[in-house]
């Protein structure tokens, strides 16, 4: 029924059927907000689910491990029905690991040279340690709306590798920094598992949202290898993600994703049109996702990437994460033994003052909108 009504939705009006559904999943004019009956659940998933095989062989469990994971003959990977080479794999991190991932998100990447949002409104000196300057402000956090954000509640995206120019819509070999090692194991694991052995990980663009924050209607094109996923990693709170087709006029699919899965879009989805229209509470109704307090493994292997996150580190982290998502998309950017076209090396001016496309709320790329409706 709320399926069918979703549907009807989207053939309506003259708005194409994606912007319709973007629209009404980031509603909050109507008690309760929209009719949330239709999105999928991949823990209990319905009719258009189906499973999905992965490579077992592909990784050795020594390996899941040291990148924080399950072994990957106990992950649980789906797929959906028109949608080949989507991949949808529910949490398959050991307990206590994806405490490392955000404490990184928040206190390590967003660190110069790497690339942030913050860049272009403020000055260098302004910036420089957004984790040190955001811990006192954190810790005595309340919860009123009107409290002034710290620098790390200012973040929208940070960029790293090779980093994306917001203008012309491309990659340079002019504008690369090394990629995290740690996040490029991670990345080529689950690549791995979902068969794409030697992928290289190579761009990252990590989003971060608050109850506010939405992600517009966009295809993540501008890579020049196409044949290669792209992973999409998500931790703290839950979010609506929107699934579309090669055009706009094709209605999405509305699923959930919570802390900790994993969605891999390859092959024909590689290129489709997706969005986030809402950040929403976790369903389980705590102020963390339960899988977030879990503890962290006392016999973790030697040589892992996964580092233990202190206790007065967490509690930053924590309360950051009661009212925000984190998500890291990977990407490879370029064919094994490829280099980049002579074009892109014009590019070698990135005007880091310029506005980001984050801010165009009808882009067609990625971007935030921090928004009241329209």
């Amino acid at each position: 029924m709320a399926a069918a009504a979703a549907a009807a939705l989207a053939r309506e009006g003259r708005e194409d059927a994606f912007r319709r559904l973007f629209r009404f999943y980031r509603r909050r004019d109507l008690r309760g907000g929209p009719d949330l009956r239709a999105v999928i659940d991949f823990s209990a998933p319905g009719d258009q689910v189906v499973s999905s095989d992965l490579s077992i062989s592909s990784v050795r469990d020594q390996d899941a491990y040291r990148a924080g994971l399950r072994p990957v003959s106990q992950w649980k990977a789906y797929g959906l029905d028109g949608y080949p080479g989507f991949i949808f794999i529910s949490n398959p991190f050991l307990p206590g690991c994806q405490r490392h991932w955000v404490k990184q998100c928040l206190k390590l990447y967003p660190q110069k040279p790497n690339v942030r949002n913050l860049d272009m409104h403020m000055a260098a000196e302004e910036t420089v340690d957004l984790w040190g300057q955001s811990q006192e402000h954190l810790r005595s956090k309340g919860s009123s709306k009107r409290e002034p954000r710290s620098l790390l509640e200012k973040l929208r995206w940070v960029t790293v590798g090779y980093h994306y120019n917001w203008d012309t819509k491309k990659y340079s070999a002019d504008h690369y920094t090394p990629f995290p090692s740690d996040l490029a194991f991670l990345s080529e694991q689950v690549a791995a598992a979902c068969g794409f052995q030697g992928f290289q990980a190579e761009a990252g663009i990590l989003n971060y949202y608050h109850f506010d924050s939405s992600l517009g209607i966009h295809v993540d094109e501008s890579e020049l290898d196409h044949s290669q996923p792209l992973l999409s990693f998500s931790f703290g709170q839950s979010s609506i993600f929107l699934l579309g087709g090669l055009k706009r006029d094709e209605a999405p699919t509305a699923m959930f994703m919570h802390s900790g899965d994993i969605m891999v879009m390859s092959g024909f989805s590689r290129l489709l049109y997706h969005a986030v229209p809402r950040v929403l509470p976790n369903p389980e109704g705590t102020a963390l996702p339960l899988c977030l307090e879990q503890a962290f493994p006392s016999d973790f292997p030697d040589r892992s990437v996964i580092e233990h996150c202190s206790e007065e580190d967490w509690q930053i982290c924590t309360k950051y994460l009661q009212t925000s998502r984190i998500n890291m998309t990977i990407r490879q950017v370029l064919p094994v033994g490829q280099s980049f076209p002579d074009e892109s090396r014009r590019d070698k001016e990135w005007d880091a003052t310029s506005e980001s496309c984050y801010h165009q709320e009808d882009s067609e790329v990625k971007r935030h909108k921090l928004d009241t409706d329209s």
